[in-house]
């Protein structure tokens, strides 16, 4: 289905008599409701929330207020305006990400971390990143590993879990 002029005039038309998309899309014919939808924010058409009866659109003159009146009642809220899909939009609150379960050893101790740029590495030092590699301060831990494994003893207990404290964790 091509949008011809006449079909694009014919939508904005139904579109400012507060038409439904699926009522402009049966009208026009051989467009779903969804192109309808599309188009209208193609077109950037004004949002219309939802319709109101015809005699509700007609703005009514304020009467004059005397000037010994009472204080003005505080104005209606404002209703918010809805655009596309937003309407059925649902907000969760972000659950808590899970605290990662370290074990304890009384033979590991936390190293300190000597600080070492990739360039520095060898086959014999930790490789654990620290820190957000985009950033200056990034750097390797840096301290002895063993048995040609890529990290020091502490964070390898970090890095590898044993598979039945994995499943538990889920």
């Amino acid at each position: 289905m091509n949008w011809t002029d006449e079909r694009v005039e014919l939508l904005r038309k139904l579109w400012a008599e507060g038409l439904s998309a699926s009522q402009i899309a049966a009208q026009l014919g051989g467009v779903s409701r969804n192109a309808v939808i599309g188009k209208v924010h193609r077109l950037k058409l004004s949002s219309r929330g939802r319709a109101a009866p015809a005699q509700a659109r007609q703005k009514k003159p304020k009467p004059a207020a005397p000037k010994a009146a009472k204080p003005a009642a505080p104005p209606p809220r404002p209703v918010p305006q809805t655009v596309g899909a937003t309407a059925l939009k649902v907000e969760f609150e972000p659950e808590p990400a899970p605290r990662p379960v370290t074990r304890t050893d009384d033979g590991v101790v936390v190293p300190i971390s000597r600080r070492l740029k990739l360039v520095e590495l060898s086959d014999r030092t930790c490789k654990w990143p620290n820190g957000d590699p985009l950033n200056e301060d990034f750097h390797f831990c840096g301290t002895a590993s063993k048995d040609g494994s890529p990290y020091c003893a502490y964070h390898a207990r970090l890095a590898y879990q044993p598979v039945s404290d994995r499943r538990r964790a889920r």
